[in-house]
């Protein structure tokens, strides 16, 4: 599904519909570069699950954020990870579980460690806050439906 966000707002929402169609054991991967507004998308997936938009962070420096919500949800910046040793030391594999949903920035960076079963998105930038918001692995019906 090809979306186009033109304010952060948008982008936001477009997440916090996502976050919708999520459930415990589900994981997202999120491409974008720097600046594309992933961590404005999980604001609006964190939403959904009943987490303020403030409390959301990008953890660049602690790589993994766990937030109180049923089920549990995980925020993973992969942005600093350099290599399959350092991601080893995070506790990083411990994320997954059926218990939780794990949204993952930067994934091209976690190598093979993460699951191939999980919801795409990429944020492309395509002007000054216009962006191109692709989603794999949602169901477009249950996605209309919202």
């Amino acid at each position: 599904m090809r979306l186009i966000s033109r304010s952060p707002d948008e982008t936001e929402r477009v997440g916090f519909r996502i976050g919708r169609l999520l459930a415990a054991g589900d994981v997202v991967k999120l491409y974008g570069d720097l600046g594309a507004g992933k961590t404005t998308m999980i604001k609006g997936i964190a939403r959904a699950f009943g987490i303020e938009r403030d409390k959301v962070i990008s953890p660049s420096f602690t790589i993994i954020t766990e937030y109180e919500a049923t089920p549990r949800f995980v925020h993973v910046d992969l942005y600093r990870i350099e290599g399959g040793i350092d991601l080893a030391s995070t506790g990083f594999r411990d994320c997954f579980d059926d218990h939780s949903v794990v949204v993952v920035e930067w994934p091209e960076h976690g190598g093979d460690e993460l699951p191939e079963d999980a919801v795409v998105v990429r944020i492309t930038n395509t002007g000054l806050e216009e962006r191109e918001i692709v989603i794999e692995g949602i169901d477009e019906e249950a996605w209309h439906n919202l």
